[in-house]
């Protein structure tokens, strides 16, 4: 049977040690700090991924990122999310188009009513 766990510092053991501690973490930082540690109390990868709900896979990409890079793979990457379609002028100018007075015939401003509004008006392309 091949090593599975690691071996920690003590000032590694001491830093994993606050974010399950104080409470104030994030979920996903919180479950590396404890995948991390349980790894180096000698619970194997399956041991580790069953007790945290973590995927087997997952817990071998976060030990070779650990091996690799240090603490830092406790942190987040920057994720690109959708990039923004209007901007705040454009956006403030529809939100005064949804507060106006609806078409007549109309009880409300449905997404479609108020996207025709806004190109028949120039607002948005």
């Amino acid at each position: 049977m091949r090593k599975e766990h690691l071996n920690l510092n003590e000032n590694e053991h001491s830093y994993l040690i606050k974010p399950t501690t104080s409470g104030q973490s994030k979920a996903r930082k919180l479950t590396r700090a404890r995948t991390l540690l349980l790894l180096h109390q000698g619970k194997t990868m399956t041991d580790v991924s069953k007790l945290l709900d973590f995927s087997y896979p997952r817990v071998i990409e976060l030990k070779k990122n650990f091996l690799t890079n240090g603490l830092k793979c406790l942190e987040e990457k920057p994720r690109p999310g959708r990039p923004i379609t209007f901007d705040g002028v454009s956006r403030a100018l529809i939100t005064a188009l949804a507060c106006s007075e609806t078409p007549p015939g109309q009880s409300q401003w449905s997404l479609r009513l108020l996207a025709d509004k806004a190109v028949e008006l120039a607002l948005v392309e």
